[in-house]
């Protein structure tokens, strides 16, 4: 061995003892450092750096120089060597006499430096705690990574990152870099749990901060796959410099570039706030996502409770609304995550990307067993849109929450679009507080990345009674027909049905909307309020009556007279309708498209 720099990797990723040998002398130290500076005489030491003091590490007063080589002054090196001297951390000079020094021109000892750093890196948790991952059915960060990404797409960034940890973390418990999903490229990031608990370092945290800095810089798609503690604890030891960080990044993106965050198990704390703040989060049916973790919980209040009961899917899900859809496992995540993306552009820069082979007109010959004439009959509108769209071209967006309404991406003539559809078996179409807050992000979403928005309307209005008030079910009915009628995308209105009230309004109905196009079904009704409800509230005789009942019934036919709808159309003729309608709208797409003033609110 040299003189110079000796490294020794020993121990696995947990502390070790850590040993230098010069020449035929053992010297063994209990430290948490990986590097070890072993300095030998005054002519040598014109090889090291002393460009930083000497900083002395570890209970036996290792001295440790952290800068790399450089050529000093022989006086120089005689006084480094002095100082370790005089801190027992080194032998005398005489003791290191007649061993060869490296050649200087020679790669290889670097190289296989770089690879043994590469391959620690790659190793993370170690076989044993990798072997609990797989045993539970879990892949690993990196196998996450490559299921998700195109064939030997993957290119990682800041793999080195954790290794002069006081603790080691290969990569820092976060593999991060570009690949790409079908041809395209994208950024991509995964907490690795078998290294501690996937908790984010201080070098995490600038890894992190990193990758949603370069998503933006690139105008590229971003994927977080969460399975994490958290903040380290031990970061609460370090220094902390004024920094940015990964949470800013990511509301500065918002709106910027298409983002899916995948929940493959427990995520907690500063990880699990990624979530919300991305476009699309799904998480799989053994995950879980909170604040902070069962733990903390009972530490901070006492309440004893378990993973999946704080946060997972029946939580998440179908009650907070946090994350969009639960799947029954990885493979399903990563399906859904390719799926979702294939609808936009690769950036707010872009239009959406138009399908290979676009479908034609066809009749609906069968939409009139779908949908009863009456407008008190439920009916499923799921089975609607999978007959005007695109054959398999649907996909459901949030279903298990705010029921009564539908979000849903789909393509329409192999054009990439949204859908905002009532759902009338849930409520009756009725809009409540959760139907509109899943509403008014998705039609952000639409709108960020210029998906033309189709409205399919069949609603009583906005729910009421004591509960939808309490609820505040009005301010964010107002938020909904805000965001739509902020919308600089191509609105195609059809009321099916019925359409009342503020209901009406939020489904962009209204006359001077700037709708591409507005539609309705023959016998569709239409007010204020409905007719039996109107006429009770305000007292009326049976002559007011039946004139009430008369004007809802023939609400298409005042409405269309007035222009209040471009056309009152046969039901079979819906697709027909919509694919002429976005026709109209197809100069949009060549022009210059740009991102949204704000982003997209959480």
């Amino acid at each position: 061995m040299g003189h110079g720099v000796v490294e020794v990797f020993e121990g696995g990723h947990e502390p070790f003892r850590e040993r230098a040998f010069v020449a035929d002398q053992e010297f063994e130290f209990d430290h948490p450092a990986r590097r070890v500076l072993v300095l030998a005489d005054a002519a040598e030491l014109a090889k090291a750096a002393l460009d930083a003091p000497v900083e002395l590490v570890g209970s036996q007063r290792l001295g440790v120089l952290r800068t790399p080589f450089a050529q000093l002054s022989e006086a120089t090196g005689q006084q480094v060597l002095e100082r370790l001297q005089g801190a027992g951390t080194l032998p005398p000079p005489e003791a290191l006499e007649g061993i060869e020094l490296p050649d200087a021109k020679d790669w290889k000892p670097r190289l296989d430096a770089l690879e043994q750093r590469k391959a620690t890196a790659e190793s993370m948790g170690g076989g044993e705690r990798l072997a609990r991952q797989h045993a539970g059915g879990r892949r690993d960060a990196r196998q996450r990574i490559d299921a998700l990404l195109d064939p030997g797409s993957f290119r990682e960034i800041g793999a080195l990152v954790g290794a002069g940890a006081a603790t080691p973390a290969p990569a820092d418990a976060f593999p991060c870099g570009s690949g790409q999903i079908d041809g395209r490229p994208i950024l991509i990031g995964a907490e690795d749990f078998t290294t501690q608990g996937g908790s984010i370092g201080v070098g995490t945290h600038a890894k992190r901060q990193r990758l949603v800095e370069l998503a933006g810089q690139e105008r590229t798609p971003l994927v977080l796959l969460l399975e994490g503690a958290g903040e380290r604890v031990s970061n609460a030891l370090e220094r902390h410099g004024r920094a940015p960080n990964d949470l800013q990044e990511l509301a500065r993106l918002s709106g910027r570039v298409p983002s899916v965050c995948l929940i493959l198990g427990a995520s907690a704390g500063h990880g699990a706030l990624a979530a919300p703040l991305m476009d699309y989060a799904v998480m799989s049916q053994d995950a879980a996502i909170f604040a902070a973790g069962p733990p903390l919980v009972a530490a901070a209040t006492g309440e004893q409770i378990d993973k999946a009961a704080l946060g997972g899917p029946e939580v998440q899900v179908d009650t907070s609304g946090v994350v969009h859809d639960v799947v029954a496992n990885e493979d399903e995540a990563f399906a859904r995550a390719r799926r979702y993306l294939s609808y936009f552009g690769s950036n707010a820069w872009e239009h959406p990307p138009l399908a290979a082979e676009a479908e034609g007109p066809r009749r609906l010959d069968d939409l009139l067993e779908v949908v009863p004439a009456g407008d008190r009959q439920a009916y499923d509108m799921g089975d609607v849109l999978t007959r005007a769209f695109d054959a398999d071209s649907v996909l459901q967006l949030q279903s298990r929450f705010g029921g009564s309404l539908i979000t849903a991406l789909a393509r329409l003539g192999g054009e990439a679009v949204a859908v905002l559809a009532s759902q009338p078996k849930v409520r009756a179409g009725a809009i409540d507080r959760a139907a509109a807050d899943k509403g008014a992000r998705f039609l952000a979403v639409a709108d960020a990345f210029h998906l033309p928005v189709v409205f399919l309307a069949d609603t009583p209005g906005v729910l009421a009674g004591s509960a939808a008030e309490r609820s505040g079910a009005l301010r964010a009915g107002a938020r909904l027909f805000s965001a739509q009628v902020g919308l600089r995308v191509p609105k195609l209105h059809v009321t099916l049905r019925k359409a009342f009230g503020f209901g009406s309004s939020i489904m962009a109905m209204n006359p001077f909307d700037r709708q591409t196009a507005t539609l309705a079904f023959p016998g569709a009704t239409l007010g204020a309020m409905p007719a039996g409800g109107g006429g009770s509230a305000a007292s009326a005789d049976a002559n007011l009556q039946t004139e009430l009942d008369a004007q809802e019934a023939d609400g298409p036919w005042r409405a269309a007279d007035t222009l209040a709808y471009d056309d009152v159309i046969d039901p079979r003729d819906l697709r027909n309708a919509l694919l002429a309608a976005l026709a109209t709208s197809e100069r949009r797409r060549h022009q210059p498209a740009a991102p949204r003033e704000r982003g997209i609110q959480p």
